[in-house]
Formats: structure tokens, C-alpha cells, sequence
């Protein structure tokens, strides 16, 4: 796949015609103002329908229409829970289960049955049934790592050039993290040097299809509302800001938390750690009344900042990139490349209490069930948006995105792309305030060259379970790496030729989580050229899962109404 940068198809005419009626306007007085606005607006206007045409064009993609309207029902949930051979596999419970209040969410029933609207019940994912071998075979390592070397984000120039791409007028998000982290995560614009308000942070990969062994590395970041990274006189202070996010932390983990943040409590005169003394500590006692430091401890008490536990604040925003798999030759394992498959943003527009959170849920789950609703059947959701603004889900968030055009350029996702987010990030158990991977984190900072590297496997608690090493407790569950049982390589490190699962590595896994997570060189080569064609094709839309072989033995092409998925004993 060659690298082709597309010209801004803009006409030169209308661009200087736009420029010098802005200058005009600048000059006018108020009786004619108002119409040149108007006609400015028109105009870029314009310039925002020659871009989307144009990308229509290219890519042969639609930005309005929505063909599949359940697309918010990702691929994995077609999955054949029973195998040939009889044995059960339930990769359903990370997602659905009993969630942890203020999610309100139980959907544990959803491990028992494909509960599909019924224009869902054909699976509409056809690249899982695709054999893309062919194509993956004319693609040499020499250009898929040539590809996904060269960045897409960022220029030659270190500018991000989706903000100098995308129309002036452009109402959705503009990128503008660099990616240039210190050490401690916080990005800096490198021109100027100054803070953009983004810190990554690493964190413990979602189970499945979310290891970079499935397909994909990826990275999070975090930006809190200006005001948590001022004083109380509104200057900005970077001890209160740090102070702040690990505040944050505590109180949307509803937990203890030891940070790699050292803090100063006499500085913001809070003790922290409710030891009875303000000293230097990196550990925060979670308390219902801990309240932020700063200008926002001032917002707070003039009641112009709601915060709950378990729940963000209101403007808090993740940036969240999918990138292909590179391989670090010095240390013989994988890394994050620089070109990005996706970028993913969220935002939280408006501010909703636990209680209304509550209520909307339990509404949800009346119309779900048989005997407290009208029509017993699974309805089509629908979600407040586009693909410009992003789309809206009940906790007040909006998603949005760019993907891959057919050269590799990043572009805005079409509705029906957008709308793909929306499952996962609804009503599910598994969230967090409608997030995956906060709750997860464990350090600040951006993955290092040694990545997750003799990082621990995190110990969760199931209600039905107790503490469990929670990888190992997938592998057990799920009998397999991921949704599909595609994962050859984990399949043959961690089981016996019967099924049954290898103990000791299991205790090796204990110590060193990329043992299970991270691919060999071999099969991230395999998965990053499988994606490259659905690229190519632009057909995101009917999966983007990277499968070279047809997954026809472990995935459904259609399923029967409530349907069983043979699993008995649900777990949550």
C-alpha cells in the first residue's frame, strides 16, 4: 500500500474570496455585519461539503446514511460460544455483568443469549467470513513496515495535520495533543513549549480483543477542565493540577490509590493520606468528602462544579489512539507504531447525577424485559449526533473519531463508523461513567520502550468469585485468547493438547504480563497486513477485526431470536 497525501480539492478562487471577506468584515460596521457573517458561514459552509464530498468520492464511503443501524452491536458478540466439540467458552462476562454503582447496569443475562433486534439477527460483519490471504500475501514486511512507520498524525514538520486539514469551521473535535510526553505524561506542544493539558497514563488492557496480540497496540489520555489546574487565583499551578488528577482518580475509582505522584499536602493544605499530618505522601484515602484543590475547590463550594463518586466531571476528555503493531529489533519485542489506525475522543457534555443516571438505566431495563414492556423485543437504539460533533449516550458523553482513509490519511468516521462506538460505550457492566480504562490504570506516564514488560497481572474481585488473577481467570473462562479462539499463539503457550490450561506458565504470567498480551514478530506482521487491506477497502463497516482465514467455525452468521449461547453459569 503505497502513501498518497490528498490535496485540500477546496476551489483557489473561493479560498481568497473567503479571505478577504473576512478581512472586509473585520472593517464593517453593524448595519452590514450581520449579512457578511452570513455570507462568510455559507461559504465555509461550502468549504465543509467540498471536504466531506470529497472524501466521499475518494473512499467510496456516505457520511449520512447508516446501513447497518445495529452497529453499535460489535462483531465479538456473534461469537459461537459452544465449539464442535461441545465445550462451552464465555468470553461475554468482562463486558456484561453486574456493574458498580453509579452504573446501575446488570446485564449478565446477556451472557445466556444473543437478546438482537431483530434486523440483527443476520450477522452483517462479512469480513469475518472473508479469506483475505491472497491479499495479505502481495503485501512484503518491507512495505507494511514502511507503512506503518510513517506517522499520520503528525508532519514532517511536528504540526498535527488534521488541525491544518480539517475545514475552519469544523464542529467537532480538532486533535491537539502532540504526543510529545515527558516522563511523567504530560504532553507538551514542542514549538512553544507549553502544557496542552493531556497526560497519558498506562493501564492494565482490556481483556481480549484489546490485547495487542489481537490486533492492536493502543494508548489513553486524560484532560481535566481547565479549572482543576489553577490556584485560587486563577493561575495556573502545576502542584495543584497534579494534586487534582490523582484526586480524580481516587474519587472515580471509589478506592485507595498509591500514585507515582509524590504530593505535597501542606501545599494544598489537604491531607491526603489521613494520617493526621501534612507531609509528602504519593497515597490518597478515598473519602465522599474529599473535595479537589484549587480554583475548583472554590467552583465546588459555589456549587458552579458537581462531582460524585464514581463519575468524572463535567468536561473531563480521553483521547484514545489504535495504532498498528511495530517491532522493536533492540528489544526483541513489539511497540507502538507511529501510524495510527484510529483517534477516538470523548468528551463529557453534560453533567448527570447518580440518581438520574439511576433512573435513566432502570427505564432501559424495564423496556428490556418481557413482562414490563410493551414490545417484548429488542429495540434498535438510537444515539443524539454525527459524525461531525460525535453521537451522545445517556451519561452525558460524546464519541467521535478519525480512521484511515483508503491512503492512510486520517479522516473523520461517517456515522455509521461513529455509531460502531456507542455499544461498548453505552450501557454496559463493565464501565466506569461509560469508561474502560481509568479504573484500569496503574501509573502515570506514556508506555515506555519496555511497554507492559514485567508489569504484574492485575487481582480483581467477582462477586461470585472472589479475588482472582484476572487474566488467567479469562484464560480459564473463555478457554481461549480472544472472542473468536483465533489465537493460535495462546492457545499453544498456555493450553494442553486437551483444552486443559498450563500451570505453570500461568505462574510466570503472575510476574510478566506480556507473555500473554504481546504477539510474536511473526503474527503481528500477519495482523497489521490483514488490517492494511480493510484499509484499502474502506470496509470498516462490515468488521474491522484483522482475520486472514474465514471465521466461519467460530462465529454466527445468523442467530435465532433470544437465542442460547449454552452458557450456564453466568459470572460476574
Amino acid at each position: 500500500m503505497s502513501e498518497k497525501i490528498k490535496g485540500d480539492n477546496f476551489p483557489f478562487f473561493l479560498k481568497i474570496l473567503t479571505w478577504f471577506l473576512f478581512l472586509y468584515i473585520l472593517s464593517c460596521n453593524s448595519s452590514t455585519d450581520s449579512k457578511l457573517k452570513e455570507l462568510f458561514t455559507e461559504i465555509r459552509d461550502d468549504e465543509k461539503g467540498a471536504f466531506i464530498a470529497n472524501l466521499e468520492k475518494e473512499n467510496g464511503i456516505k457520511y449520512e446514511e447508516i446501513e447497518n443501524k445495529g452497529a453499535y452491536i460489535p462483531s465479538m458478540c456473534y461469537t459461537k460460544t459452544i465449539d464442535e466439540n461441545g465445550v462451552v467458552h464465555n468470553p461475554c462476562y468482562p463486558c456484561h455483568t453486574v456493574g458498580k454503582l453509579p452504573n446501575a447496569m446488570a446485564d449478565t443475562e446477556l451472557q445466556e443469549s444473543y437478546d438482537f433486534p431483530t434486523t440483527m439477527l443476520e450477522n452483517p460483519y462479512k469480513n469475518l467470513f472473508e479469506d483475505r490471504s491472497k491479499e495479505v500475501n502481495k503485501i512484503s514486511n518491507d512495505e507494511m513496515y514502511t507503512y506503518i512507520r510513517k506517522s499520520n498524525y503528525l508532519n514532517d514538520e511536528g504540526d498535527i495535520i488534521l488541525y491544518k486539514k480539517l475545514p475552519k469551521n469544523w464542529k467537532g473535535y480538532i486533535p491537539d495533543c502532540y504526543f510529545n510526553f515527558d516522563e511523567d505524561g504530560f504532553d507538551r506542544n514542542p514549538k512553544t513549549g507549553q502544557y496542552t493539558g493531556w497526560r497519558a497514563y498506562k493501564y492494565y488492557p482490556f481483556q481480549g480483543t484489546f490485547w495487542p496480540t489481537n490486533g492492536s497496540t493502543d494508548d489513553v489520555i486524560i484532560r481535566l477542565p481547565e479549572y482543576f489546574m489553577k490556584n485560587e487565583k486563577g493561575e495556573f499551578d502545576k502542584k495543584i493540577w497534579i494534586a487534582n488528577l490523582n484526586i480524580i482518580e481516587s474519587f472515580v475509582k471509589q478506592a485507595d490509590i498509591v500514585s507515582n505522584d509524590y504530593l505535597d499536602e501542606k501545599y494544598i493544605s489537604t491531607d491526603l493520606d489521613d494520617d493526621g499530618y501534612l507531609g509528602v505522601t504519593n497515597k490518597i484515602k478515598f473519602k465522599k468528602h474529599l473535595t479537589p484543590v484549587g480554583k475548583s475547590k472554590l467552583l465546588l463550594n459555589r456549587g458552579e462544579l458537581q462531582l460524585e463518586p464514581g463519575l468524572f466531571p463535567k468536561y473531563t476528555e480521553f483521547l484514545h489512539t489504535v495504532r498498528y503493531i511495530d517491532w522493536d529489533e533492540e528489544n526483541k519485542q513489539i511497540k507502538m507504531s507511529n501510524r495510527m489506525k484510529e483517534v477516538r475522543y470523548a468528551i463529557k457534555e453534560e453533567w448527570l447525577s447518580s440518581f438520574e443516571i439511576r433512573a435513566l438505566i432502570e427505564k432501559k431495563l424495564e423496556e428490556r424485559h418481557p413482562s414490563k414492556s410493551l414490545n417484548p423485543e429488542p429495540q434498535i437504539e438510537a444515539f443524539p449526533g454525527d459524525y461531525e460533533k460525535g453521537m451522545k449516550n445517556i451519561y452525558g458523553w460524546r464519541y467521535s473519531g478519525y480512521i484511515e482513509d483508503k491512503w492512510g490519511n486520517l479522516r473523520p468516521q461517517t456515522n455509521e463508523e461513529t455509531l460502531f462506538c456507542m455499544g461498548c460505550h453505552d450501557t454496559i457492566g463493565a464501565t466506569t461513567d461509560s469508561t474502560f480504562s481509568y479504573v484500569r490504570k496503574f501509573e502515570w506516564g506514556y508506555w515506555s520502550k519496555y511497554g507492559i514488560k514485567n508489569v504484574k497481572e492485575p487481582i480483581v474481585e467477582y462477586q461470585k468469585y472472589g479475588k482472582q488473577n484476572e487474566y488467567a481467570f479469562y484464560l480459564k473462562n473463555n478457554k481461549s485468547g480472544n472472542e473468536f479462539r483465533t489465537n493460535d499463539e495462546i492457545l499453544k503457550k498456555f493450553f494442553n493438547i486437551y483444552g486443559s490450561i498450563k500451570t505453570d506458565i500461568l505462574e510466570v504470567l503472575k510476574n510478566d504480563i506480556s507473555i500473554l498480551l504481546y504477539p510474536s514478530k511473526e503474527r503481528a506482521e500477519t495482523l497489521n497486513k490483514n488490517y492494511m487491506v480493510i484499509v484499502k477497502n474502506q470496509s470498516f463497516t462490515k468488521g474491522r477485526d484483522a482475520n486472514t482465514e474465514p471465521l466461519d467455525k467460530s462465529v454466527h452468521k445468523s442467530v435465532q431470536p433470544k437465542q442460547s449461547t449454552g452458557i450456564k453459569d453466568t459470572i460476574f
